[in-house]
């Protein structure tokens, strides 16, 4: 540890051949998190065995300051151990560049940011840093922000590729082609608002036989907007939303939206509860058109609603009948424990059809989530959790597996986030 500090002094004193204020400060993430798989996702098909893996994140933060200049380095390393022989030459996944960017302010209002950087605007839920998944997420863009007093504007661009070309050459990661957002935030009294209009352009894939020369890529635009709104009381708290989608998706036209409110009420200052509704939208099963009328939370933390088994929307169900999910929230926390109890009822929103396309129940389920953590140390934190899902034929309709096995899924994570330098002139 010694040495490590000595060489980021080191560092900072080679930069440091001016006047100017100058803040450098280092933490490290470990975090390994064993999970049991037993019908996450989606149903566990008869007869099959439970997944059980332990999967880690190695992270290492660098962030520097001096005068306008603030600037973030961030490496990981994700890996499931024993992905690799204890005597291997190289990793899997090697180390990967989850943030690098630069930001410049051009006074206490205007600044820029462009590079390697973590989106994440309200409750997450159309973007999010994903931060339960051990690689999160994070974009390459451009951003212009303005700041006065209450009020907030961030307008973001992006544009992918695949590597340095001198002729167009088709775009074949699994990412937007382009992107383009504004963000703007204010507050008016206990109410915060936000409203989000975002264009994201994925390029039509070209099916072989691709012609030479290379006819235009066209790429479609789809819009993502709406509003965010939140207040707080003395012993309560509440917010809403409402996003619409409109444009076009691989050629199809896109018309779809979400809706959502949440309530939490402190009952003591110790036990929490809470309840939700949402509701998004989809096509039923009965609709033979091409539109697409389920809506996709495109980069939301979608870990953190309609359930922890990840059923919907985690890399899964687009394009599917849309959901209703009611639930409720209990929370009791003290100063080192914290417990969270939330059950969650699944409908779905349109039509469901089963295997002779006679209409079938609209209700997919009911999952129960309990999560506990424990603070050990300010820089260590111990937290796991148990999900079971009690799916209908609904649910096997359109998941698969089979809903009578027993579903649930349990986890232990510790997460090990130490400050390891910090220098302040």
């Amino acid at each position: 540890m010694n040495s490590l500090k000595i060489i980021f002094l080191t560092l900072v004193l080679g930069f440091s051949s001016n006047a100017f204020a100058q803040e450098l400060d280092a933490n490290l993430q470990i975090r390994p998190r064993y999970e049991f798989r037993n019908g996450y996702k989606a149903p566990i098909p008869y007869g099959e065995t439970p997944a059980q893996f332990v999967s880690s994140r190695t992270r290492l933060n660098l962030n520097f300051r001096q005068d306008q200049f603030i600037t973030k380095l961030s490496m990981q390393n994700v890996r499931v151990w024993g992905d690799v022989p204890t005597n291997t030459k190289s990793d899997v996944n090697g180390i990967q560049l989850y943030e690098a960017w630069v930001q410049y302010n051009f006074n206490e209002k205007w600044s820029t940011r462009l590079g390697r950087q973590v989106i994440s605007y309200d409750n997450q839920r159309i973007f999010g840093e994903v931060d339960w998944a051990q690689q999160a997420q994070s974009h390459d863009a451009v951003m212009a922000t303005f700041k006065s007093n209450k009020n907030h504007l961030d307008v973001a661009i992006a544009y992918n590729a695949n590597t340095e070309t001198e002729l167009a050459t088709p775009y074949t990661v699994a990412n937007y082609k382009s992107m383009q957002y504004a963000w703007y935030h204010t507050e008016l009294g206990k109410i915060n608002m936000s409203f989000l209009f975002l264009n994201t352009g994925y390029e039509n894939k070209l099916t072989p036989p691709i012609p030479t020369p290379l006819p235009e890529l066209k790429v479609d635009y789809m819009q993502t907007f709406g509003t965010y709104w939140n207040a707080k009381g003395k012993s309560w708290d509440g917010d809403l939303w409402f996003y619409g989608q409109t444009g076009k998706n691989a050629t199809n036209t896109v018309s779809a939206f979400d809706v959502g409110i949440n309530f939490n009420y402190l009952v003591t200052d110790k036990f929490k509860i809470g309840f939700g509704y949402e509701y998004l939208s989809g096509k039923s099963q009965e609709n033979t058109s091409s539109a697409i009328k389920s809506f996709y939370p495109v980069f939301g933390t979608n870990h953190a609603f309609n359930g922890y088994m990840d059923y919907f929307y985690v890399g899964n169900y687009r394009n599917s009948v849309g959901l209703q999910d009611a639930f409720l929230k209990f929370g009791y926390k003290t100063d080192q424990w914290q417990f969270a109890l939330l059950p969650h009822v699944f409908n779905s929103a349109n039509t469901v059809l089963d295997v002779n396309g006679n209409k079938t129940s609209s209700y997919l389920g009911t999952e129960i989530d309990f999560t506990a953590a424990y603070s050990v140390h300010k820089y260590v934190t111990i937290s796991g959790g148990y999900s079971q899902m009690f799916g209908t034929d609904s649910m096997q309709i359109l998941k698969g597996g089979d809903v009578d096995h027993t579903n649930n899924w349990a986890w232990l994570m510790i997460n090990v986030n130490p400050q390891i330098f910090s220098y302040k002139k």
